[in-house]
């Protein structure tokens, strides 16, 4: 079996670790900083979408017996449902999820971790990742770079 992209660390157990680790500054040591109401929804609206992102991009992987790993290898490259929008929908998920915990909690480690883990996710993970695709699948890889942004607004 061919080995995927050489990612070090994994972002899904990096956000949960993320999260654990931003509850307990922000609720014990970080005082909170009181929002409108209103943000406070949209913060519930943002963790609803982020979770529904990440089980269909999640879902996505299984419909094409994919392994969602970032360091596994892959036969096909999935460009169809949430991936024609976005090339990264877990990862958009991750970033969202933590954001919303912020607007939703008011608690500012959250926002600081969601900058943290879009600086990371787009300079280290994508990057290896887009390297191991670009070899794998060439000019189809191009032509899906081309056609779907990284990420909704970049």
């Amino acid at each position: 079996m061919k080995a995927g992209p050489t990612i070090k660390g994994n972002p899904l157990k990096i956000s949960v670790y993320l999260l654990i680790f931003c509850y307990i500054i922000g609720e014990f040591i970080i005082p909170k900083y009181p929002m409108i109401y209103l943000i406070n929804l949209i913060g519930i609206m943002g963790l609803i979408i982020s979770l529904l992102i990440f089980f269909y991009g999640f879902n996505m992987f299984g419909s094409y017996k994919e392994n969602p790993s970032p360091q596994s290898s892959t036969k096909n490259l999935i460009k169809t449902g949430i991936f024609s929008y976005t090339r990264n929908p877990i990862y958009l998920a991750f970033i969202l999820f933590h954001f919303s915990m912020f607007l939703t909690f008011e608690n500012v480690m959250y926002f600081l971790t969601s900058l943290g883990l879009f600086v990371w996710i787009n300079t280290y993970v994508i990057k290896y990742e887009e390297d191991y695709l670009m070899k794998e699948f060439g000019e189809e890889y191009a032509n899906y770079q081309q056609a779907v942004s990284k990420w909704f607004f970049l």
